[in-house]
């Protein structure tokens, strides 16, 4: 199994309406090293820490799990939506996205200052200068370290 961190502004899709939902599939993701991550490495049951992006504060909010492997994400091929790609074709596809499934909601956000003070977690992938990725790997250690501060 793998481990990874998903981001969503929360005014735009939060752990609350994935609560309400229990699922959905990760639309929108235009940047192709997260992409390839969906497309290609994330699978069913993986873990996912589900981080409030442009947030106050921003941090990990819940975790989530795969539910089931990419498929073409439908907004490229919709030309009202702002995800709409001229370029990909049903029989090209250029972005995929995963579906993803509520799991639990921390007691408290995890803030990225509480992740940013914990050496435990420095070498985290979303602690990096620079780091922006929507979708990204963790590490198992990390994960269980965040998902025990979270409660």
């Amino acid at each position: 199994m793998n481990h990874w961190l998903m981001k969503s502004e929360p005014d735009v899709f939060s752990i609350d309406q994935l609560a309400k939902d229990k699922t959905t599939w990760w639309e929108g993701v235009r940047n192709y090293q997260a992409r390839n991550y969906m497309m290609n490495d994330m699978k069913v049951g993986d873990l996912v820490l589900f981080y409030h992006s442009n947030a106050e504060p921003s941090g990990v909010a819940g975790i989530a799990k795969v539910s089931k492997v990419a498929e073409p994400d439908k907004l490229q091929f919709d030309k009202k939506s702002e995800y709409f790609d001229e370029k990909a074709t049903k029989d090209k596809p250029r972005w995929f996205c995963v579906e993803v499934q509520f799991v639990s909601k921390f007691k408290h956000i995890v803030s990225l200052q509480d992740l940013r003070e914990n050496p435990k977690l420095a070498d985290m992938m979303v602690l990096a200068k620079g780091s922006r990725l929507s979708v990204q790997p963790v590490e198992k250690k990390h994960f269980d370290i965040v998902s025990k501060l979270g409660g």
